[in-house]
């Protein structure tokens, strides 16, 4: 049978989302979970998407196949009998056997968070200090150049020569936060995202909010295909996997 799990982690003592040989990783603790469950059997997980080191989870997706007959509700309990306090397991859907998991996304939405105010300890690993203020209109007005379908080989740390960088970014948005007006929270959603794309986007905006370029050097940057006229990558604390569609 296959599942489709929904789930959000605190991603900051984690070497991310993808299985990596004696490290600690999101992907090992639900497949040792899963393991668990399913009479001491393997169980391969396929998530969305890969999270970096660091980056957090709201509504993380993922889907697997078991061998043994368990509902819904009691694999969802099960799992989260099994799983770290710091993953947590929103829901558990059967599948048919041919769904996937990052085949058949339609979009992911990501969210920067950045504190502009007084540096807090307490939320250090969960949003950006960044500490001083920026220009938020130009910073608006560059966001804008990023919507739409393009070649975001400029915005992409690896593989720039040998992947397809073609993405569509449905919605862009640089807002306050309603409930801390120190803080900033930057939204893209998308048909999908390359590795490391958000923060290099989050990375030169910042520099337009510092003044060091204009909102058109964006333009000018995003057009170029070129990694080294950016070469600005955002810290991975700020980041959300906020939501996976099908």
């Amino acid at each position: 049978m296959r599942y489709l799990i929904k789930f959000s982690y605190d991603g900051s003592s984690y070497c991310g989302f993808q299985t990596q040989p004696n490290l600690k990783t999101i992907q090992e603790e639900l497949e040792k979970a899963l393991k668990k469950i399913n009479d001491n059997k393997i169980v391969k997980v396929q998530a969305s998407g890969r999270t970096d080191k660091g980056v957090h989870a709201l509504g993380q997706t993922a889907h697997f196949d078991m061998d043994i007959t368990i509902t819904e509700h009691k694999l969802k309990r099960a799992l989260n009998s099994n799983l770290p306090d710091d993953i947590h397991v929103i829901e558990a859907k059967e599948k048919e056997p041919h769904f996937h998991a990052r085949y058949m996304t339609k979009s992911k939405k990501y969210q920067y968070i950045l504190n502009l105010g007084e540096y807090n300890p307490i939320e250090k690993d969960y949003v950006y200090q960044y500490n001083y203020t920026l220009d938020i209109k130009s910073m608006r007005k560059a966001i804008k150049y990023l919507k739409g379908t393009h070649d975001f080989r400029a915005f992409v740390t690896e593989n720039v020569d040998k992947e397809n960088c073609i993405r569509t970014i449905t919605h862009v948005a640089i807002e306050k936060d309603k409930s801390d007006d120190e803080k900033i929270i930057i939204t893209f959603e998308g048909n999908g995202f390359l590795r490391y794309q958000v923060r290099n986007m989050v990375g030169i905006l910042l520099k337009v909010g510092q003044k060091k370029i204009s909102p058109e050097k964006v333009d000018e940057i995003l057009k170029s295909c070129d990694r080294s006229k950016n070469g600005v990558t955002a810290p991975s604390e700020g980041l959300y996997l906020v939501e996976v569609k099908y």
